[in-house]
């Protein structure tokens, strides 16, 4: 009798216990979710866009290839130099057009007209040195193929004629440029003076200034 008493009881508290333990494990179950979402959360949270991750190695970019294209430019074909330097010296003219008015006006300062100035005399002795070298080349190509018709040697008497005019007016380019760049030089060098007796500028800016004129006159000799 007194095991049958005892049995009920013990299955009482295993009754009594069943919602301690269900309880527990609904909780174990609730961390183990949570722990969950935080790991998920901080995952997306590390990981990178998809934009912003850097591009597989070997593999260009658009922008890279752009760069690529434009430092891989082709040499000027022999009438293209031409072509471009005769833009570059009409933009050099419509720098300098009145820069004596805007330097008076305080608009330009006084090295500013002296640099759009020079700037003019270079791109000419430049373009000069262009046509110089395309009539050169129609020579030489003219003097590997002459044939014995007049009209050849026309050709070439015409091309050698005007080869010659070329080589006159780039001399005469560059001895421009040359007195436009001593000038400025030597006007550089009085600026530096005066603003060294006013305390503006530095010894090693008159030197620098000397330096300089010194050089172009001893190219000229």
């Amino acid at each position: 009798m007194r095991q049958l008493n005892k049995e009920p009881a013990d299955h009482r508290e295993i009754l009594r216990r069943i919602p301690h333990f269900a309880m527990i494990r609904v909780l174990a179950l609730l961390v183990a979710l949570i722990s969950t979402v935080m790991l998920t959360l901080a995952e997306d949270q590390s990981r990178p866009n998809k934009s912003e991750e850097p591009a597989p190695f070997g593999v260009e970019s658009p922008i890279l290839k752009l760069n690529l294209s434009n430092d891989r430019s082709a040499p000027d074909a022999p009438g293209d130099a031409v072509a471009r330097l005769e833009k570059k010296l009409e933009e050099a003219k419509r720098d300098a057009e009145g820069v004596g008015r805007l330097c008076k006006n305080g608009v330009l300062s006084k090295v500013e007209m002296e640099q759009r100035l020079l700037k003019v005399t270079e791109c000419e002795t430049e373009l000069a040195s262009a046509r110089l070298a395309e009539a050169t080349g129609k020579v030489a190509e003219l003097e590997s193929g002459i044939a014995s018709s007049e009209s050849a040697k026309d050709q070439l008497a015409t091309a050698k004629a005007a080869l010659k005019q070329l080589s006159e007016a780039a001399e005469a380019a560059t001895a421009k440029r040359e007195r436009a760049e001593l000038e400025a030089t030597e006007a550089n060098l009085h600026r530096q003076q005066q603003l060294l007796k006013l305390g503006v500028a530095g010894k090693s800016d008159l030197d620098r200034a000397e330096e300089k004129l010194a050089e172009l006159k001893a190219q000229k000799h």
